[in-house]
Order: structure tokens, then sequence, then C-alpha cells
């Protein structure tokens, strides 16, 4: 028996046979809360060292990377539902999937941490590092206002969004890589920053996944941009 979920080894070609979106939206519900899942069994009988506290990289990192990985989530579901580029349905399936399953252990791990799951001034956790002050981000500078945040970490903005929603076709695919490599540029520096900061091995893995995964996926967006020849 064989599976209708693309692959890359079998990309699915005839849009009539392709799973509809909301399958999409159930695998990202069952992957998040595997990961929170995963998260409660592994802090199970374990006393371990203190948790990292409210003013800690990894409370930053985990509090702003979610806002991060949920616009991704929301981006990729968009192309998703209307792409017929079989490689880019694909990969926009994967980092829906992928970053809703990390955004399930990072909320699990501040609530493990006992600490609210927002708080504090956006990417301020990252200023005592040197991705941060390559990122715009100098130590005892005054906190960033949250649109700058935003645009240092990539994120779209809300008219950004709202012109994703109302293409079709190619159009639409080649905004959504535009967005898409931005938004994962800017995750690398949050990365980087908890690699140098972090002391948490979780965290400190979670962070190196995020580094490899989403630097791959920046060559496999810049690939498909220069095949469908996106301006």
């Amino acid at each position: 028996m064989t599976s209708d979920i693309p692959t890359a080894d079998h990309p699915a070609a005839d849009p009539a046979t392709r799973r509809p979106w909301w399958v999409l939206v159930l695998a990202i519900l069952g992957v998040a809360g595997l990961a929170f899942a995963i998260g409660r069994f592994s802090m199970f009988g374990s006393a371990g060292p203190l948790p990292p506290g409210e003013t800690s990289a990894e409370v930053g990192f985990s509090r702003d990377m979610q806002v991060h990985h949920a616009q991704a989530v929301e981006m990729a579901m968009e192309i998703y539902r209307k792409t017929d580029d079989p490689e880019l349905r694909v990969l926009s399936y994967d980092i829906a999937t992928g970053q809703s399953a990390q955004r399930g252990e990072m909320f699990d791990w501040l609530v493990q941490w006992g600490v609210p799951q927002g708080g504090g001034d956006m990417m301020a956790w990252m200023s005592a590092s040197d991705a941060g002050h390559d990122h715009g981000v100098p130590a005892g500078s005054a906190p960033l206002g949250q649109n700058e945040a935003m645009e240092l970490m990539g994120m779209a903005s809300g008219a950004q969004l709202e012109q994703l929603r109302a293409a079709e076709g190619q159009e639409a695919d080649c905004l959504f890589l535009d967005l898409m490599i931005r938004h994962h540029e800017g995750a690398l520096p949050m990365a980087d920053a908890l690699l140098e900061l972090g002391s948490d091995p979780r965290a400190l893995q979670l962070a190196a996944t995020i580094r490899s995964g989403q630097s791959a996926e920046l060559d496999a967006m810049a690939s498909i941009q220069q095949r469908l020849g996106c301006g």
C-alpha cells in the first residue's frame, strides 16, 4: 500500500490526487502534540540541574523562536494549499510539520521551567552574543521595538502576508520563496546566539538542528527560485 503524502522521491504529480490542505492541519496538530508529549516524558523522574531562568538565553530563544516558527508555519500552509509545484509542495509540508514539532518542544520547555510563554523584549537575550551584534542587537542598547525586532528576525509584514494570500500560480510560489528565504535568514543568528550563550543540552541540540535544517532549506529554496525563474 502506498501513501499519497508527497515525498522527495515521489512528489504528487497530479493535483487531483494530492491530499487536501486540511490533512496538513491534522498533521501539524499531531506532531506538535507528540513533541509536547515527548518533552513531558523526557523530564519524568529526573531532578537534573536547575532550569533556565526568566532572563536566560534559553527562555528568550524559546519565546522568540515560537513566534518566528508560527509565521513560517502559516506561510508554508498557505503555499501548500495552492501551489502546483511538486517540489515546493514537499518543501512547504516539511517546513510546516517540522517547525510545528519544534514549537511544541519549546512550548513544553517553558512549562517545565516554570516561566510564562511570553515576556520581556524580543531579541534582548541576544545582546550578549556576537551573533546578536551582527544582527543589530548591540550590548547595552535600548530595547528594540516590536516592529524593529520583527524586521531583524526576517518576519513578513501583515501586508506581505495578505499579498501572499491573494497571489496565485507562479506569482504566489515566487513570493513565498522570497519571504521564506528572508524568514530563514533571520532565524540563523538566533540559533547562533543560543549556541554561544546557552547551556541547556536540549535547547542547544534544537538550535543546532534549526541551523543545519534551515541552511539546507535555504539552498533548496534558492534552487527552486532559479528553476521557476523568479525575478
